[in-house]
């Protein structure tokens, strides 16, 4: 009976051990995806202004800043555009994680649920027979 009990929290254990291992996969990818689309966002946008300040910085009078004016409205425009597309990306990736930890949690619970009642039968037949 001890030793149908150790086999038991030895189940559960390495059942413990093999979700925290998923989980923390998950999580992983989750973080790695989400970096790569921000230092993306981020690159693009840095090349974007740093080709608008060496234009800015080759404006001598009055006529090349109205010249350039609409760029950099046009600049802020897009860089605000590109921060909310990736927020939403970003958000649309943190939803996935958030399924995928809630099915594998759900997966975890089923598993243990009916391996906690398998056990419990067994042990009631074992108790009804040695009361016999």
């Amino acid at each position: 009976m001890i030793e149908q009990y150790n086999n038991q929290v030895l189940a559960f254990s390495k059942s413990f051990a093999e979700a925290a291992f998923k989980v923390q996969g998950l999580a992983l990818q989750s973080f790695e995806k989400i970096a790569e689309l921000q230092l993306k966002a981020i690159e693009s946008r840095a090349n974007a202004t740093a080709a608008f300040v060496t234009e800015a910085l080759e404006v001598r009078d009055f006529d090349g800043l109205k010249a350039i004016w609409p760029k950099g409205v046009t600049l802020a425009k897009e860089s605000a555009e590109k921060a909310y597309a990736t927020s939403q990306e970003v958000f649309g990736i943190n939803v996935k994680t958030s399924e995928a930890l809630g099915e594998l949690a759900k997966t975890n619970f089923v598993a243990t649920n009916e391996t906690i009642k398998t056990n419990v039968d067994s042990f009631k037949k074992a108790a009804t027979a040695a009361v016999k």
